[in-house]
């Protein structure tokens, strides 16, 4: 069964999210998984959103995602994520 990790962002330290970024790929190609999604400013169509990117990886399953967010290559990585955009970061079960 596929599974999503989504990411809605908002910048705090531009340099430092651009730092994550120009890493993200060397990490992200080591796994079984797809960027589906990785645009700023996206049309809100309705409601409100205060971020300022949205993210939409997809993995052939939840252990895939699972190994991908908790490998230290990740784990080191998303140190300037964190530093660099406040976010809300879910894992989320596809349909089987």
């Amino acid at each position: 069964m596929p599974a999503y990790i989504l990411a809605q962002l908002k910048f705090t330290k531009r340099e430092a999210y651009d730092r994550y970024q120009s890493n993200f790929y060397p990490v992200f190609k080591q796994f079984q998984a797809r960027v589906l999604i990785a645009q700023e400013s996206p049309t809100v169509l309705e409601g409100e959103w205060s971020c300022d990117k949205v993210v939409l990886l997809e993995f052939p399953t939840v252990e895939e995602a699972l190994r991908f967010n908790d490998s230290p290559e990740y784990t080191e990585i998303a140190k300037d994520r964190r530093a660099g955009a406040d976010g809300i970061v879910l894992l989320l079960k596809g349909l089987g």
